[in-house]
C-alpha cells in the first residue's frame, strides 16, 4: 500500500511517501526550487519521492494531506470578523488565494496529481503528533505539539499506544508559543519562520532583563504550563507585521531594522524570551506527566525545535525517554498525514521495540552515485581528483586536521532542517579561529551563530554531560567540565558580543559562550561513511567531535544535487568538496562567472 503525504501552502512544503508503513523518502520542497522555505505545492518534492520508490501516481493508494483547509478558512473568518474594519488589508491579500486554491484543496490535488483516488485530511495537530509517535521508538508515549498556529490549535498534549493517537487538551489562537517567539523574532530584527533559532542562538550573550516584563504584561502562565496572551501588544490577527505600537513603547523603541548592528537590548530580549519559553515547556512537561502517566514523550511542532528548551526538558523535566521528530516543524506534517494514513485510517498494527526510531536517521531525500557525480564533473570541465575506495574518510580526515573547511556530499540528502553528515560543511572543532572562519567567510552569516558538534555516539559521554543519543541534533548539553579552559579575570568581565571570541574549552568552536553545545551523536547504523570518517580523525588526533553545519549559505536551502554543492562550493571559502569518491580542490577550479556578484549580495558589513 503506497500512501502520499503532502504539507504545502504556510511554509517548508514537503511531500513523504510511505509503503505499507516504512518511510520510503521525504524531501521538502524547498530543496529542489532553491528557493528558502517554499510553500507552494510541492511538486517535485512529490516527483521525487514517487520516482524513487520506482512508481507514479496510478500507484498511490491514499493521498493525505496534512490539515484541514475548511477549519484553518474558518479560523481566519472568525478573526476577521472579530476585529473588523481593523485587518482588511491582510483580508484583502488573503482571501483571493483561499477563493482561488486552498478552500478547494481536494479538487486542487486531484487535478495538479491526475489522481482519482481517496484523499484524507487529518487535522494539523494530529498530523503533527503523528510524526512525532508512529516513527518513534516507543509503543506507548505521551505527545506534546507546539507550533504558531494550525487550523485553530497552538499547543497540544495526548497518548498514543499502538496505533492510535487520542489528543486530550489543546491551547487555541490566537494564543501561541510560537507566534510569541516569532513576535520577537520579528522585534530583534530577524525574518519570521525563518530567524527563531538565530535567536535562541543570541540568548546566551544577554541577561533576562526583560523577562518579568514580558511574564508581567504579555504572557500569563499558569501552573499546568497553559498560557494566555495579552493581544493589545500583537499585529498578527489582524496586520502584516507581528507586534505593534504599544509592543513597541512596552519595550522602548521600534523594532530593529534587518541587518543593522546587533544591540545588547536584542541579546537581552532574546535571553529574556527564552527563558520564558524553557519555563513554559517545563511546565507543560510535568502536566503531561501528571496527566498521562507516562514515561516516554515524543514531540513535534516548530517550538519543539528549540533544542535549548528540549535539553531542560531531559534533564529536569518528569520523562525517562524523549524523542522528537527531526523535521519537527510544518514539513514534517507530510510524515504524520501519511502515517495517519497507514496506522488509522487503514487500521494496520504497529510494533515499536523501544530502541530503534523508524525516521532511518532521517536520510530520505536523493542520492546521487559516483557516475552521477562524474557526469556532472565531466560535462562542466571541472578539475577533480578520484579518491581510491575506502580511503575518503582517511583523506577528509587528514585536511580537517590540517584546519581545511570541507564541503562533504555523501548519501541521501537529510530530511528537516539539520544537516545530518550527508549535506554539511565539517572542519576542525579543535580549532578556535573555526567558528568565526566558517561563519563569516564560508556562511555568510552572523558571528554570534554557534555550531553543532557531531561526535561518536560511543564517545558522547566522555565530551557533554550528555548520556544518551541525539542523532537529530535536537538536544543541548553542556561540555563537560573538565574539558573547559579557565577563565581569567578580564575574560570574566566580558559583556555581550564581546564574549564570543573567547576560548572555553579543547573544543571551541562548538562550545557556545554558555559551555552548551547543540549535540549530533553519529550512529554506525544509519551512516557509516560519517561514522567512519569521524572515527578515523579520532585515531589521528585523540578527537572525536569534528563541526557539522548546513550545507548551504545564508538566505538559501541546503544543497540537493551535485551542481548545487559545486556552486556552494565555488561561492564561499571551502576549500576542499567531496563528492562520493571524487574531491575538488578550490585552488585547482575556474571562477564562476558572475561571483563577485554572488558574494556582494551575501557578503556581511
Amino acid at each position: 500500500m503506497h500512501i502520499l503525504g503532502i504539507s504545502a501552502f504556510y511554509h517548508d512544503s514537503a511531500a513523504c511517501l510511505v509503503r505499507d508503513g516504512e518511510i520510503l523518502s521525504a524531501a521538502q520542497e524547498e530543496r529542489f526550487t532553491r528557493k528558502k522555505h517554499d510553500s507552494d505545492f510541492p511538486f517535485k518534492a512529490i516527483d521525487y519521492c514517487l520516482k524513487n520508490s520506482g512508481i507514479d501516481v496510478s500507484n498511490l493508494d491514499l493521498v493525505a494531506f496534512y490539515d484541514k483547509p475548511f477549519l484553518k478558512f474558518e479560523r481566519l473568518m472568525e478573526t476577521y470578523v472579530a476585529y473588523a474594519p481593523v485587518g482588511i488589508r491582510s483580508f484583502i491579500k488573503a482571501m483571493p488565494v483561499w477563493l482561488k486554491q486552498k478552500l478547494s484543496m481536494k479538487d486542487y490535488i486531484q487535478k495538479e496529481l491526475n489522481y482519482e483516488g481517496k484523499i484524507i485530511f487529518p487535522e494539523h495537530h494530529e498530523s503533527h503528533a503523528a510524526s512525532a509517535f508512529y516513527p518513534s521508538p516507543f509503543q506507548e508515549a505521551a505527545l506534546i505539539t507546539m507550533d504558531g498556529v494550525g487550523e485553530w490549535t497552538t499547543t497540544s498534549y495526548g497518548i498514543g499506544r499502538g496505533n492510535e493517537i487520542e489528543l486530550l487538551a489543546d491551547i487555541k489562537f490566537p494564543h501561541s508559543l510560537g507566534l510569541l517567539y516569532s513576535a520577537f523574532t520579528y522585534y530583534t530584527g530577524f525574518k519570521v519562520n525563518s530567524g527563531e533559532y538565530k535567536v535562541m542562538g543570541l540568548a546566551p550573550y544577554g541577561e533576562p532583563r526583560y523577562r518579568d516584563l514580558i511574564t508581567n504584561e504579555l504572557i500569563d502562565v499558569k501552573e499546568d504550563g497553559s498560557f494566555k496572551l495579552n493581544m493589545k501588544y500583537f499585529n498578527y490577527c489582524t496586520g502584516l507585521t507581528m507586534t505593534n505600537r504599544k509592543f513597541n513603547q512596552l519595550f522602548g523603541g521600534n523594532p530593529r531594522k534587518p541587518e543593522s548592528r546587533l544591540t545588547q537590548k536584542e541579546m537581552d530580549l532574546a535571553r529574556s524570551l527564552q527563558d520564558v519559553t524553557e519555563e513554559i515547556v517545563l511546565k507543560i512537561g510535568r502536566h503531561v506527566r501528571k496527566e498521562t502517566g507516562m514515561k516516554n514523550l515524543a514531540m513535534a511542532g516548530g517550538v519543539a525545535l528549540n533544542c535549548v528548551a528540549n535539553g531542560r526538558l531531559l534533564r529536569e523535566g518528569p520523562f525517562e525517554n524523549i524523542w522528537i521528530q527531526p523535521a519537527a516543524g510544518d514539513a514534517g506534517g507530510a510524515v504524520g498525514a501519511a502515517l495517519i494514513g497507514w496506522y488509522r485510517y487503514a487500521d494496520r498494527p504497529r510494533i515499536a521495540d523501544g530502541k530503534s526510531d523508524h525516521q532511518r536517521g532521517s536520510y530520505l531525500g536523493p542520492e546521487f552515485s559516483d557516475h552521477e557525480v562524474l557526469e556532472f564533473l565531466k560535462k562542466d570541465g571541472i578539475a577533480y581528483h578520484e579518491i581510491p575506495s575506502g580511503e575518503v574518510p582517511k583523506v577528509a580526515a587528514d585536511l580537517i586536521a590540517r584546519e581545511k573547511v570541507i564541503g562533504w556530499f555523501q548519501g541521501r540528502m537529510e530530511f528537516g532542517p539539520r544537516a545530518l553528515g550527508s549535506r554539511s560543511i565539517l572542519g576542525d572543532a579543535r580549532s578556535p579561529k573555526m567558528q568565526a572562519l566558517m561563519n563569516l567567510k564560508v556562511k555568510f552569516r552572523e558571528g554570534f551563530r554557534p555550531f553543532a558538534p557531531a561526535v561518536l555516539v560511543e564517545k558522547v559521554s566522555e565530551y557533554f554531560e550528555l548520556s544518551r543519543e541525539s542523532p537529530y541534533m535536537l538536544l543541548v548539553a553542556d561540555v563537560k567540565k573538565e574539558r573547559r579552559r579557565k577563565m581569567s579575570e578580564d575574560e570574566k568581565q566580558l559583556f555581550g558580543i564581546d564574549k564570543l571570541n573567547v576560548v572555553r574549552s579543547d573544543i571551541p568552536a562548538v562550545t557556545h559562550i554558555d559551555y552548551s553545545a547543540r549535540i549530533q551523536t553519529v550512529h554506525k547504523e544509519t551512516n557509516p561513511l560519517f561514522h567512519d570518517l569521524i572515527s578515523t580523525f579520532e585515531k589521528g588526533q585523540g578527537c572525536a567531535v569534528i563541526i557539522n553545519t548546513s550545507f548551504n549559505v545564508r538566505g538559501e536551502p541546503i544543497v540537493c544535487t551535485p551542481e548545487d554543492a559545486y556552486k556552494c562550493f565555488m561561492r564561499t571559502n571551502i576549500d576542499h568538496l567531496i563528492m562520493g569518491n571524487f574531491i575538488l580542490n578550490k585552488e585547482e577550479q575556474r571562477p564562476l562567472k558572475s561571483d563577485a556578484d554572488w558574494k556582494k549580495e551575501f557578503q556581511l558589513d
